[in-house]
């Protein structure tokens, strides 16, 4: 087949390969900025920006910092979702970079509490929020601007590449620091070893606004515009809670498992095992190796998604979520650092990664075009809300126990993989080559 054929949906070959390079890039930068301080909040800000703390308790004040950045994504994704169903998808690409990209580079400018003392931690938390915003309208638009793209029959593969951007922009920070952490002195990266990933974020912010200002519109949104007066619902947010709450509140069930995973052992794993005397090396290394595979299995999951269907591909990466939660704490509080990489990596490149590969086409699917941007984001950020701030929240059970102990928070753990499997079960199957004939009669509708 050649570039200038043209798919069913009227979408070229080469322009469906633009988009999703183009997106799956553009995601990359965004979600870059944003876990730079994650990985920065679980190695160095406990110590900068919270000195007076013990080590655990530190980190997870620093970590909750970072939940700040979840509180504001709930408002960035209603109002860039809105955006997206009365404007078009592309219009709130650029701005969401912008914000996330410019708010990351201050970072590495900052002084910390030595210099501001309480101040410098105050900063932080805005920061974040700016963070949380520009994500928060960054995921729906980008989802759909692939998936309304791709054909039908593979909507599942070629979403999944936008997820690839979230894996990719974590190994990114997490491998910089890795390289510092390597070649600086313990003295060096604490005193200025630790801004440069943030400070080198300009660079690929200007790559990624290159990329972004080049894309084309959705075709969906493009003839749902040509095709009515009005673009979208007046209030597209109040239709899909009108109209489409059940999709909306079984949709963040679906979603808290997903969200908490990542946030689990990706972020607070690593102050945890840290906390307990596990090497920082040891846990960078471990992590970087499980999202490195995710970023392999990522579009296989999403490709058997189309085959399978969304609902048994989530249902399988939840179920390995939930039987192994328990044995990777239970590796970290034993020093067991053989068996950490190996559940680490199973725990994410196969658990996380049916999830999340699948959740870009499903989520999508539940809600017709005019207010589909408002509906994905709805799911996103309100999942990620409840998943990832409850989550960082719940790791105050790490220190509630004896010796750190982590059995209450691995409770908290099953019982989130526990909703997350109802929130599946409850939801209609929406991949075209399984779904009934009247939820595939949703995609185009306006």
């Amino acid at each position: 087949m050649n570039d200038s054929d043209t798919l069913q949906n009227g979408v070229s070959i080469s322009a469906l390969r633009r988009v999703v390079v183009a997106s799956t890039i553009g995601t990359t930068v965004e979600w870059y900025d944003f876990f730079i301080y994650a990985t920065a909040a679980a190695l160095v800000f406990n110590k900068l920006f919270f000195p007076n703390l013990p080590p655990l308790i530190g980190t997870l004040v620093s970590l909750g910092t970072y939940a700040a950045g979840f509180f504001a994504r709930p408002i960035g994704g209603l109002l860039f979702g809105y955006i997206g169903d009365k404007y078009g998808r592309k219009s709130a690409l650029v701005t969401t970079l912008l914000i996330v990209g410019l708010a990351t580079f201050v970072i590495g400018l900052m002084p910390t509490y030595g210099t501001l003392g309480i101040a410098a931690p105050l900063i932080l938390v805005v920061i974040r929020l700016l963070h949380g915003f520009g994500i928060g309208g960054e995921q729906a638009n980008a989802i759909l601007i692939c998936c309304e793209h791709a054909p039908e029959a593979r909507r599942g593969y070629f979403g999944s590449w936008v997820m690839v951007g979230a894996p990719a922009g974590f190994v990114m920070p997490l491998g910089l620091f890795a390289v510092l952490n390597l070649v600086l002195s313990p003295e060096q990266f604490l005193a200025w070893g630790w801004r440069l990933p943030f400070l080198l974020s300009v660079l690929l912010v200007a790559v990624g606004l290159y990329i972004r200002l080049h894309l084309t519109e959705s075709p969906v949104f493009a003839r749902l515009r040509r095709e009515t007066a009005a673009t979208s619902a007046r209030s597209p947010v109040a239709t899909v809670m009108r109209e489409y709450k059940s999709a909306a509140l079984w949709g963040c069930c679906t979603k808290l498992a997903e969200s908490t995973t990542f946030t689990t052992f990706a972020v607070i794993i690593v102050g945890y095992a840290v906390s307990q005397g596990v090497s920082r090396q040891t846990m960078i290394d471990a992590t970087l190796i499980a999202i490195i595979c995710e970023l392999v299995t990522l579009p296989l999951f999403g490709a058997l998604s189309d085959r399978l269907g969304r609902r048994p591909v989530f249902f399988f990466g939840a179920i390995v979520c939930l039987a192994l939660c328990v044995p990777a704490f239970a590796a970290v509080y034993l020093h067991m650092a053989g068996e950490v990489w190996l559940l680490l990596t199973v725990l994410l490149a196969v658990g996380h990664s049916a999830m999340y590969a699948t959740e870009a086409a499903f989520f999508s699917e539940l809600f017709p075009a005019g207010v589909r941007a408002s509906g994905v984001s709805v799911i996103q950020q309100f999942g990620a809300l409840f998943g990832s701030v409850l989550g960082l929240g719940a790791g105050w059970l790490l220190a509630a126990q004896t010796g750190g102990a982590p059995w209450l928070f691995c409770a908290y753990l099953v019982a989130n993989y526990a909703i997350t499997l109802l929130g599946v079960y409850m939801l209609p199957e929406t991949a075209p080559a399984r779904a009934l004939a009247d939820t595939k009669t949703v995609w185009a509708a306006g």
